[in-house]
């Protein structure tokens, strides 16, 4: 599929934002962070964990919007102009009536559901998660190369307790899938935001930049990235955890700093996940994926899975 040419509004040459998945985060680990970004004249995606853990996580942890100075910081970050999204109802396991309150705890916290998600790793009512990112074949191989130990995810299985697509469907508009370590990541997925009518629960896929650990994050973003990003004027939604790698003795990591104010300089449009991928389907419509499309994505993310073991 041939890459979308998209205008950008006010003349902007290129988009730029992040989907920051809450992993560890907490007010200490990532206020620091949010507001270099707010200074710089980023809005990205703060994604939450909702409800507080009624058990161990299933990776690891972090603060909720059931802690009071968390949730003000942010209600805080939504009033300065960044988008809240979601991460499943919390950092572990949760049936359907956890996620069902977790949805209407977010709206009532932020006066809307959440338009982005992203799945939390491990969690088993992850939307299409596992296997079930893979049709066909790559199935296979998927199961084979992990040896089966990658656990089974039901939140888009009816009937079962974890099950919640329809709230899903009804509720949230984009969650992401693939990640790719192309920093444009329009060209590395060029359909998206699309339907796939092979997994109706979710109304729109996107797709993510590589950036969940530090060293990833840098160098998808490195000088030479950020060039080639602004010349074939794509759109970068950078996947990343800034709650787990991006301070080091309570300081800004320097690299990170510098790489984010050079993207800065550049003027690029900085808003939120769910601004850029509402600003594609203005100018492309809505997509639905084809089933040659679908093969060719699912080919190159497995690709990238087996020599790397990204998400």
């Amino acid at each position: 599929m041939l890459v979308p040419k998209i205008t950008w509004p006010e003349g902007k040459k290129f988009a730029f934002t992040i989907f920051d998945d809450t992993d560890a985060s907490t007010v200490a680990n990532s206020a620091p962070l949010y507001a270099m970004l707010r200074d710089l004249g980023f809005r990205t995606t703060k994604s939450v964990w909702v409800l507080p853990p009624e058990e161990p996580p299933v990776a690891v942890g972090g603060a909720s919007c059931a802690e009071d100075d968390y949730r003000e910081w942010c209600l805080q970050l939504q009033r300065e102009g960044f988008e809240i999204g979601f991460h499943n109802a919390c950092c572990h396991h949760s049936r359907r009536e956890r996620t069902q309150e977790a949805l209407q705890r977010f709206q009532e916290m932020f006066g809307h559901a959440p338009q982005a998600m992203a799945n939390h790793t491990g969690c088993r009512d992850n939307l299409y998660w596992g296997v079930d990112r893979l049709t066909g074949w790559r199935r296979w191989v998927y199961v084979a190369v992990t040896l089966g130990r990658k656990m089974q995810f039901y939140g888009h299985v009816e009937g079962n307790e974890h099950f919640w697509g329809d709230l899903a469907r009804e509720r949230i508009r984009y969650v992401r899938n693939f990640v790719f370590p192309d920093i444009n990541t329009l060209r590395a997925c060029p359909c998206m935001p699309y339907h796939d009518p092979v997994r109706p629960w979710v109304n729109q896929w996107y797709a993510g930049s590589e950036g969940g650990v530090l060293k990833a994050f840098l160098k998808t973003l490195s000088e030479e990235n950020q060039d080639r990003l602004e010349e074939e004027g794509g759109a970068c939604i950078m996947y990343a955890h800034l709650g787990k790698f991006f301070r080091k003795d309570g300081v800004v990591t320097p690299r990170f700093r510098e790489l984010m104010e050079r993207l800065a300089a550049k003027g690029g449009w900085f808003v939120p996940v769910s601004d850029v991928l509402n600003h594609i389907v203005a100018q492309r419509g809505e997509h639905v994926i084809t089933a040659p499309q679908r093969n060719e994505l699912e080919n190159r993310w497995l690709w990238y899975k087996l020599r790397h073991g990204e998400s």
